[in-house]
């Protein structure tokens, strides 16, 4: 067996495997116990996905066709992503004003 792809964690080493044997490709993950031994820390590059010899220049051009078609984040992307998940002043200001008000109303038995 030949390792055909090596990915970012177990999760798309498995997606890349169920793409391959979805194309007639047997294929097989390995790197699970590596990646459990790791702990907390966010391995990568452990997960691999291995195919037989004659399988392995049809799973490349599968995979090559995979890699096309998943987009890569720029790290402005990256950044607009991380900006919009945080709330704005504006919107936790709102929020507390919300809280206040309706503990008051509870309080006085509005």
């Amino acid at each position: 067996m030949k390792i055909v792809y090596r990915a970012g964690d177990i999760t798309e080493a498995e997606i890349v495997k169920g793409m391959l044997v979805s194309n007639g490709i047997n294929a097989h993950v390995s790197g699970y116990y590596l990646q459990g031994g790791i702990g907390e820390m966010a391995p990568t590059d452990l997960a691999k996905v291995h195919v037989n010899d004659e399988d392995y220049e049809n799973a490349k051009e599968i995979i090559c066709e995979y890699d096309r078609n998943t987009p890569a984040l720029t790290r402005e992307e990256i950044a607009n992503e991380d900006e919009e998940s945080t709330p704005t002043p504006k919107f936790l200001l709102t929020l507390i004003m919300i809280i206040i008000i309706a503990t008051l109303s509870y309080w006085i038995g509005i």
